[in-house]
Formats: structure tokens, sequence, C-alpha cells
């Protein structure tokens, strides 16, 4: 089997379809998204339609749940506050439908998929260090877990209960161990680099690959001037921040 694993498109139409045409010469096999397919973006319906009609699983990121009023945004910066009201404005009836059908996590016989940690997965906490690591590893009952949220691609490796990082962003996996894997983000990349970010994960080979593909920026960035949407959202694509 053949998984397409992507997170955080964040209403970036232009950086998803660049993701699903790099897709196809993948033989991928099965599509599942992390969430977060709205927010900061000017395209959420658009890219609700696309992620709909091809994954196989979809589950909630925190911007999902902001648009539905299924969390409190008091904690969001003053940009993301905006970018929220907009979308909830914007959003159309199916899309929302599509929202309120998200799960918070999900798994199979080869994988587990959450938005932030396994961990309180309701609160939607940031996976940046090992205390964090050890506490998903701690719940995980499949060698593989994915996730997103940071925006930051990362591999993170437990053996013998000792927590370490893979120096890339490909990995073909060991049967003694467990692998957390950070897919990073569609639509708004916050590593430094811009290119839209996107995972496979072959079970018969045993191997994980993050990879990243370039997109139409300017045409996000003009999107969001256009639609009203804060400009530091257009400026940030550009530089991967």
């Amino acid at each position: 089997m053949r998984y397409g694993i992507f997170s955080d498109i964040h209403g970036n139409l232009e950086a998803l379809t660049a993701v699903l045409e790099a897709y196809q010469s993948e033989r991928i096999d099965t599509y599942f998204c992390l969430g977060d397919v709205v927010g900061y973006g000017a395209n959420p319906n658009e890219c609700i339609q696309c992620v709909d009609q091809i994954v196989s699983k979809c589950i909630a990121g925190n911007h999902d749940w902001a648009v539905l009023e299924k969390i409190d945004i008091t904690y969001f910066n003053l940009v993301a506050k905006q970018a929220i009201v907009w979308t909830k404005r914007h959003i159309s009836e199916a899309g929302l439908r599509f929202l309120k059908n998200l799960t918070l996590s999900f798994k199979n016989n080869d994988l587990i998929l959450v938005h932030g940690t396994l961990h309180n997965p309701e609160e939607f906490i940031y996976l940046f260090d090992g205390m964090q690591a050890a506490q998903t590893f701690t719940l995980m009952d499949r060698q593989v877990c994915f996730l997103g949220h940071t925006h930051v691609p990362q591999i993170i490796i437990q053996k013998d209960q000792h927590i370490f990082y893979s120096p890339t962003t490909d990995v073909r996996l060991e049967d003694d161990q467990k692998y957390i894997i950070n897919v990073g983000s569609v639509g708004q990349p916050r590593d430094g680099n811009p290119g839209a970010t996107y995972c496979i994960y072959d079970t018969e080979l045993k191997t994980v690959l993050i990879k990243r593909t370039p997109y139409n920026i300017e045409e996000a960035q003009q999107k969001i001037i256009t639609a009203g949407l804060h400009p530091f959202l257009a400026h940030r694509l550009m530089i991967g921040e």
C-alpha cells in the first residue's frame, strides 16, 4: 500500500493543486489529510471540495474546529482570528457539513493519524519537543503516527525508550523502532522553505518520504490581498515562515 498523506492546506488552492499533481506520478493507493483544510488562505470551499473528492479520511485541525466554533479562538493570534472570521463568512453549507464530519484521530492496521498529539487531541497541542513526543509514543499501538499542526516537516524516532530526531525527511522503518512523522504543511510551510510539503508512506518497502513541490505563490498571495485578508498571510508564503 502506498499512502499519500498531507496536512495544513489552509485554504491555499494553488499549493494543494500542485501537491495533488505531484502525487499523480507516485502511484498512490489511498490519500489521507491531517486537518486544517481551511484558515489563512482565500479558497476554503475549493480546498474542501478537492480534499473531499480524493481522500479516504480527513481528520480535524484546530482551524477547522474554530470555524465551527468548537474551540475558543482567544488564544489565536490576531491575524489567525481575523482569518477565522473571514472564513466563517465565506464558507459554504457544503463546506460546513464536511468540517462537521471530521474526527480527531484515525487508525488502521498500518498507521495512526492525528493533527497535533495523541494525548488530548482536542487541545491541538504543538508537538515540538521530546517530552511531548514521549507522550504520543506511549499511546501508539501502531508503529507509525502521522501528524501536522506545526507546519514543520520532521521525523521523530523511538528505540528502546530513547527518542531522537532523524536528520533527514526520509526513512526506512526498522522493526524495533516507532516513528512520529510530521508531514509539514501544504499551504503555509514554516521551516524557511516555501515549497508545498507532502508525504508518501509505502508499507511494502517500509519507507516514509516527505517531499516538496513548487507552486504559484504569487497567485495565492494575490488572492489573499484581493479577499481582504491580512497582508502578512501573503508575505509569509514567499519566505516559508
